[in-house]
């Protein structure tokens, strides 16, 4: 461990971590270009093959980025797509962005560092930054955005030049050090460790804007939303959300051990999706999954909470009610999608895209879990030489909500800064899902 960063786990003030030297390199979670073509004809995808941990270059900082030490990060499953270079490399994005030239060039490198999550310590800012100094506890938002593109002023998510950081940018969060433009920056929960703290950025303000923002389906009272993989990071905050706000939360899981979860985390209704038979035409599937849901409830839904994509979204645009709303923003399991148009349009339901959060969202979330309204998701924590296989589970789903990686952070548990209100709200009721 390097000088500075030893000093951040002991604690060290701001203005003592802004003398010690920044290291010209440091430990990264990263894939390398020369493995691009390491998966052609190959099944099965091993992501533990192309996720290399080792040690690249410290990038310089731009007026506008902060260095931050990172103590936790997050596994999400733009890393698996990062790692398995589908649907193409990620390469591509940083060679784009690249192109613009100045300070956006360092990100087009020969190495990728990987992470849209992380938690940390601010040890340097840029000469543009004004709100935050070394020393300051935050946590990154993902949504990399351009201040000076005209959108971004009305919603972030809607400039051109906004990016998924971390997957679409360089630096990202799975490593001892992360660059991040303030503009991502949020103060970290006090009652959280570092770990917990890490692991809610990008699901949670996902699930916020998908749900709760203006920009989203905007849930009201007593709305029922249908969430599909309710125990995963995504669906265990949308049922929280739910739950928060007076609606009806029904998850779809794919175990026992998951259902268990899905209603710890605020589901009320849960449907084993083994229960239904989805390998056929989806008008069939909604019908088996819109009895259910009737006999749960005694209605259709009226929000389904869609991030599945192929194998889901014909089902998810039959069972929505009459005037319902499908909000989708992913599709792990397939981007090109099929369904009955008609079920939508002489329905008149809606379909809405969304994407990540922008910086007012997240700090509205960030709002939540600071009064601990809002829960993380963390289930298990792996050290940072252990990231590929953290990655796996997720990428074989056999995760239960987040999986957390540890950076310069030497053990959990650590990072709490408001033990009275830790000690209120009580660890097992902070964090249910982690063992």
């Amino acid at each position: 461990m390097d000088a500075l960063a030893e000093a951040v786990v002991n604690g060290a003030p701001g203005q003592e971590l802004e003398r010690i030297p920044v290291p010209d390199d440091y430990v990264a979670v990263h894939t390398r270009a020369e493995d691009v073509g390491l998966f052609q004809g190959v099944e099965d995808k091993d992501v533990r093959r192309s996720l290399r941990v080792g040690a690249v270059p410290m990038p310089r900082l731009a007026p506008d980025e902060v260095l931050i030490a990172v103590m936790a990060s997050g596994i999400n499953y733009n890393t698996v797509w990062s790692a398995t270079f589908d649907p193409v490399p990620s390469f591509v994005f940083l060679r784009q962005f690249g192109r613009q030239g100045g300070d956006a060039a360092r990100h087009d490198q020969p190495f990728h560092v990987l992470g849209s999550d992380a938690a940390g310590v601010v040890v340097r800012v840029g000469s543009g930054v004004r709100r935050w100094s070394a020393g300051d506890h935050v946590v990154v938002a993902t949504a990399h955005v351009d201040h000076e593109e005209p959108a971004t002023h009305g919603d972030a998510m809607l400039g051109g030049e906004q990016r998924a950081w971390g997957f679409e940018t360089n630096f990202g969060g799975l490593a001892q050090y992360a660059v991040a433009r303030a503009s991502q920056l949020i103060p970290k929960a006090g009652h959280l460790t570092w770990e917990e703290a890490a692991c809610s950025p990008l699901c949670a303000g996902t699930a916020y804007r998908m749900l709760v923002s203006d920009n989203g389906a905007r849930i009201k009272q007593g709305d029922v939303v249908l969430i599909w993989g309710a125990a995963g990071g995504l669906g265990a905050y949308a049922a929280q959300f739910v739950r928060n706000g007076g609606g009806i939360a029904v998850g779809v899981v794919s175990s026992d051990a998951k259902a268990e979860s899905a209603r710890l985390m605020g589901c009320e209704h849960v449907i084993d999706r083994r229960e239904v038979d989805f390998d056929g035409d989806p008008a069939t599937a909604g019908k088996q999954l819109g009895k259910r849901i009737r006999s749960m409830v005694g209605e259709d839904p009226h929000v389904v909470f869609e991030h599945v994509g192929r194998a889901t979204f014909g089902t998810s645009v039959f069972v929505a009610r009459r005037g319902g709303t499908v909000v989708t923003c992913g599709s792990s399991t397939g981007y090109q999608h099929e369904f009955d148009n008609r079920y939508l349009w002489m329905r008149l339901k809606r379909v809405i895209g969304s994407h990540g959060a922008n910086l007012e969202e997240q700090w509205q979330v960030n709002r939540l879990i600071a009064l601990g309204r809002i829960k993380p998701a963390l289930s298990v924590t792996f050290p940072l030489a252990e990231a590929p296989e953290a990655a796996r589970l997720v990428q074989n789903n056999q995760h239960i909500g987040k999986v957390g990686v540890l950076g310069l952070a030497p053990e959990e548990g650590l990072g709490v800064t408001d033990p009275i209100l830790r000690k209120e709200l009580g660890a097992a009721n902070i964090s249910p899902l982690h063992a």
